[in-house]
């Protein structure tokens, strides 16, 4: 028989293993409502309306061990995105908190409230390792919303390694504020200190207060993405509760955007704490880290995690070997999806051989630290015959004084190509143009500055803290 995906289910205890306000959940209450509610479920795909709740972290862990399908909902879905996951996915129930309404949308599917008390069902038998665990939609930036096929293999694998890279044990207590509609939140945020068998205190809504008093009351371990690590870098200056908290942390992991450097040395500076970096995709679940007992390298996504290869590849299909030179990441392991749901030319398109094109452009250096530069569609700039990365740019300008935010594209430029442009939200009183564009010069090269700079209120962001540079283009 199969390895549980979650152990410390199945040998139960009055550890708690989840906590949202004052929501609480030993591994044997879990064990036995998820149980309970596994019992019930029909055997094709089941939606789940993801709020941030301890309803959720039920439903899915339910659905797991039922060995269906889950596919979880974004609660802020618009009409048209919703209307094709549900034609995509055909889910025969959608699992609900009791009292929160659904969309119009919805009302074709069978609804089941999903239960916090209750069961004492039987944990099902272990399903095969490839049988599909959760279908996650992407977010739709080319073209509708595909659903990535995740089997269980992937998401022990990548659980697993994640437990080599940041010594992650069932002492850990982790505390996030994440979606969980998504794989950092769900995943990585809720299925990971399961599988530990240690806890985790979801916040329902992030706040510095909030994570200030789950590190000083146990918790060891935060996850979070890079627009909440810069509030707590804004305030960790002058908040000595925040900055003793933070000291406490056995660790603190930023993923699903860069972290911007600056972000990194103002933490650093108030509490010691070095932020170690990860990064994945949806179709890959976690493909590198900096490890914990590694060097912290701030920019750099770490090194690949074990079980996982790496490779990155030229415009001509050539393996790059030389460091610091730009190359597209490709990759291949067991954490990798098995395909869209419903598109296998999608699926054929995404693969070169065995190894998934990401589509997202990195340099690696003697170490084998891998540096992201950016997507290939959006972050990668072509401009008077040079390969330039958004992300360094950007990382330059927030080093100045007059920039809070900061967002670079390119746009056609008739003589280079590809002219820089600079989308900046002011810190203050906006700085002159020029002054941005040389203050960008004199740290990176004149090439790389900004050629366009255009002030904004604020950057457009989606649920997971990433820019969405499309809209700025729009």
């Amino acid at each position: 028989m199969p390895e549980p995906l979650f152990p410390a289910l199945a040998r139960g205890s009055t550890r708690e293993a989840l906590r949202f306000g004052d929501h609480l959940l030993t591994y044997d209450d879990l064990a036995a409502v998820a149980a309970g509610l596994a019992r019930e479920l029909p055997q094709g795909r089941v939606a789940v309306w993801a709020t941030p709740t301890v309803h959720t972290s039920v439903a899915v862990v339910a659905a797991l061990l039922a060995g269906v399908p889950a596919v979880p909902l974004n609660p802020k879905i618009g009409e048209r995105e919703l209307a094709h996951i549900l034609a995509d996915s055909e889910p025969q129930l959608v699992l609900a908190e009791p009292g929160v309404p659904l969309p119009e949308g919805l009302d074709g599917v069978p609804r089941r409230d999903i239960p916090l008390t209750g069961g004492g069902a039987e944990i099902p038998e272990e399903p095969d390792p490839e049988t599909p665990a959760l279908i996650v939609y992407t977010s739709g930036t080319t073209g509708p919303p595909k659903g990535v096929v995740l089997p269980r293999r992937a998401i022990a694998a990548t659980l697993d390694a994640l437990e080599d890279a940041w010594g992650w044990t069932d002492g850990d207590v982790l505390v996030h504020a994440l979606p969980l509609f998504h794989v950092h939140g769900l995943i990585l945020g809720i299925l990971g200190p399961l599988r530990r068998g240690g806890s985790v205190r979801h916040l329902g809504r992030f706040s510095t207060e909030g994570v200030a008093h789950e590190l000083a009351n146990g918790a060891t371990m935060m996850f979070g993405v890079p627009t909440m690590y810069h509030r707590i870098a804004g305030e960790v200056g002058t908040d000595t509760t925040l900055a003793d908290a933070l000291k406490s942390a056995r660790l603190l992991v930023s993923g699903s955007a860069a972290l911007p450097v600056h972000d990194h040395q103002r933490i650093t500076a108030a509490t010691g704490q070095q932020v170690v970096e990860r990064y994945g995709m949806t179709e890959t679940l976690m493909n590198t880290s900096v490890r914990a007992d590694g060097e912290r390298k701030p920019g750099t996504v770490g090194v690949p995690l074990r079980g996982v290869e790496v490779r990155l590849v030229g415009d001509a299909g050539e393996v790059i070997e030389d460091v610091d030179t730009v190359g597209e990441i490709q990759v291949r392991g067991p954490n990798l999806f098995t395909g869209y749901l419903n598109r296998p030319d999608a699926t054929a398109a995404a693969f070169d051989g065995e190894w998934f094109r990401t589509g997202d452009m990195a340099t690696r250096d003697a170490d084998g630290y891998v540096r992201i530069v950016g997507r290939k569609a959006t972050d990668l700039i072509k401009s008077g015959g040079y390969k330039i990365g958004a992300g360094e740019i950007e990382n330059a300008l927030l080093e100045h004084p007059g920039v809070a935010e900061a967002a670079v594209t390119g746009e056609p430029d008739d003589d280079l190509g590809e002219r820089i442009v600079a989308w900046i939200v002011p810190s203050g009183t906006p700085p002159a143009e020029d002054e941005l564009a040389d203050h960008v010069a004199k740290l990176l090269a004149p090439h790389k500055r900004p050629r366009v700079v255009r002030f904004l209120d604020a950057l457009p962001r989606n649920d997971m803290g990433k820019v969405m540079k499309r809209a700025l283009g729009a």
